[in-house]
């Protein structure tokens, strides 16, 4: 009996996985499986934080040392494709300079994946988004900071 369940429990799983394949092609099925640069950064200089039309929020954290990115992670409260598009985001958020972020977009996403779902796509832009808002976030800290470090001298 146990062997039966087993078995059909295995055969359910490959086949989820076969069709999760099929649908997000291998490099969104690694990312599906295994999710990389997830978590919160406590210390992050740019955060972003935005949800999309679908109801996901997705959120960005960065981390810059010399005007590049040397650490980046995120977090989403949506489904797998949210985390796929997240987790690319983040990686492909490494060591880009501010400038090159805000070019950046959820084309560049999808066209690492290859293979996506169409109606799931809004994931990769709603996390090229979120980038550009972590983007303004630490842009807007700088300014902050430079203005607080430049008190003028009569």
């Amino acid at each position: 009996m146990n062997d039966r369940i087993d078995d059909f429990i295995s055969g359910l799983q490959e086949r989820i996985f076969e069709e999760t394949r099929a649908a997000y092609g291998e490099v969104g099925f690694q990312r599906w499986r295994k999710p990389l640069y997830k978590g919160a950064m406590d210390d992050a200089d740019g955060y972003g934080r935005l949800t999309g039309t679908c109801g996901d929020t997705m959120q960005i954290f960065l981390k810059f040392e010399k005007e590049r990115v040397k650490a980046a992670t995120y977090l989403t409260d949506g489904c797998g494709s949210s985390a796929v598009c997240g987790s690319l985001a983040a990686e492909l958020s490494l060591d880009r300079t501010p400038d090159e972020l805000m070019d950046f977009s959820g084309e560049k996403i999808l066209d690492v994946l290859g293979v996506f779902p169409e109606e799931d796509q809004h994931c990769a832009f709603l996390a090229a988004e979120t980038v550009q808002d972590a983007v303004e976030d630490y842009m807007k800290r700088l300014v902050k900071r430079n203005n607080g470090n430049s008190g003028s001298q009569e």
